[in-house]
């Protein structure tokens, strides 16, 4: 029911010009960084100035044409200028689909090369992130043609709610990868996907120590404290060096966290998206995992 509500919500016009108009007082905007390059390097020098890095994300996927590619990676590179132009700690994170993989994945690979090699130019990097299961080959496969092409500013993601991840890391550990590790938010087969938050976890925690021991580097994504508990004592007790993980949060989701973990010493980046197409990446999150609502209320209410 709530899923079907949300979806109604995204294709009303009527209510999706209201919220859009007042987006801010709404509190999407708490989410997301305005939808300027502008307003977005105010979040950015905001989350350095409190000794955070940025994961910065252009809101949009599954772009329908080869010139809306193009000029999304276009894009990309021109944030990566700014952000070298700036100073500011910032390193960017895409979704294939909005560079062109469900046209063709030729495409999505030459601009995301394209991209990586501008990242390169201002000793920067670029993390591709994991969207619904049906992509996982094609971004993975993108990923080992990037790698062995000698392209080495680039990294990818994997979830724990997949039951394939653990293979999947497994297979590109020869690699020496940089990797971030993620539950998962999309909504997904029980053909395909744990069900139960309780085994999520539990392979979260797998792919993490794992990852930790023998991956280049490891981003740690999550909001859980149990698990960031874990994390903290594994590295701990294993003498894992610092320079070789950091832990990864959402934009305007537990700032207090965020910033107790900087307040230890631990190296934290904020993914922060931003830009027009910010209502139906908001109500799309929503309508595939309603779980996602309940998360976010609670987190407007938690530190």
């Amino acid at each position: 029911m709530m899923r079907a509500a949300l979806l109604g919500a995204a294709g009303n016009q009527p209510l999706q010009r209201f919220i859009t108009h007042h987006g801010r007082r709404f509190g999407a905007y708490r989410f997301v960084a305005g939808e300027t390059l502008d307003e977005f390097i105010a979040a950015v020098r905001s989350a350095n100035a409190r000794g955070m890095r940025v994961a910065a994300g252009l809101l949009g996927e599954d772009v329908r044409s080869r010139d809306a590619a193009a000029a999304v990676a276009r894009e990309y590179c021109d944030m990566l200028d700014r952000f070298a132009l700036d100073r500011v700690d910032a390193n960017v994170a895409l979704k294939l689909t909005h560079l062109g993989l469900t046209i063709d994945r030729d495409l999505a690979l030459a601009n995301v090369a394209a991209v990586a090699a501008r990242a390169a130019e201002h000793g920067n990097f670029v993390r591709m992130d994991m969207e619904q299961s049906a992509h996982t080959d094609a971004t993975l496969d993108i990923y080992r043609g990037l790698r062995a092409r000698g392209v080495d500013n680039v990294g990818a993601v994997l979830q724990s709610y997949l039951y394939r991840s653990e293979a999947d890391l497994l297979a590109l550990l020869p690699l020496n990868p940089s990797l971030r590790i993620v539950k998962g938010a999309y909504l997904e087969s029980a053909s395909v996907a744990y069900a139960r938050k309780r085994d999520v976890d539990a392979n979260y925690v797998k792919l993490l120590e794992l990852c930790l021991h023998r991956g280049r580097f490891t981003a740690i994504a999550t909001h859980d404290d149990a698990i960031i508990d874990h994390a903290v004592g594994f590295v701990e007790r294993e003498s894992i060096g610092r320079d070789r993980f950091e832990f990864q949060m959402l934009y305007g989701v537990r700032p207090k966290l965020q910033s107790a973990l900087v307040a230890r010493g631990f190296d934290v980046r904020i993914a922060v998206p931003f830009g027009s197409q910010w209502y139906p990446y908001f109500m799309r999150r929503l309508a595939e995992r309603p779980a996602n609502v309940l998360f976010l209320l609670r987190s407007m209410w938690r530190g």
